[in-house]
């Protein structure tokens, strides 16, 4: 059987996120767009940092954001993390849906604040936790309910997009 991309890319099934690829591609990126609806149930999305922990997603905000009334709303939500922006090779992308618990007493959640910290200031972790347990903030939390979408380019043949396969530069690219 033909790798897929060989002769159409209308059957992508073979080249879904493996479970290691998903780890590696949630691990590397920071940043996810953060679907919900808006106060007319229409699609609205927003660009948020976040970290994963325990297969949930979480996402510090403040009081009276528009995600944070579109979660209040209604709580079903979704994520899309996009491989674009991080060292990897190839294409990655996963879209999940879930549901959103808005945490607004945050002080039994300080390992996820550490999470949090470590992942997006790593110079300077302390003064990070500093502003995010400033008057306000909150934390969201995700659990996600399905995969929506999955992909990865890497899995197709070449390039996925009719072109040569990429020779890796080092051993890291491998």
């Amino acid at each position: 059987m033909d790798k897929p991309g060989t002769k159409d890319i209308e059957r992508l099934s073979g080249a879904r996120l493996t479970s290691e690829a998903k780890a590696a591609l949630l691990a590397e990126q920071t940043e996810c767009t953060f679907c919900f609806l808006d106060e007319d149930g229409g699609p609205a999305a927003v660009v948020l940092s976040f970290a994963v922990d325990d297969d949930r997603f979480w996402i510090t905000s403040v009081q009276g954001r528009v995600q944070v009334r579109g979660v209040e709303r209604d709580p079903r939500v979704s994520i899309v993390v996009s491989g674009t922006g991080t060292g990897s090779q190839g294409r990655q992308m996963l879209s999940i849906t879930g549901t959103a618990e808005i945490h607004r007493d945050i002080s039994g959640l300080g390992e996820r604040l550490d999470l949090l910290a470590a992942r997006l200031a790593p110079d300077h972790p302390e003064k990070f936790i500093a502003l995010l347990t400033s008057p306000g903030r909150l934390l969201i939390e995700v659990t996600p309910t399905s995969t929506v979408a999955s992909h990865d380019s890497r899995r197709l043949a070449g390039d996925g997009r009719g072109g040569p396969a990429r020779v890796a530069q080092n051993e890291e690219d491998r």
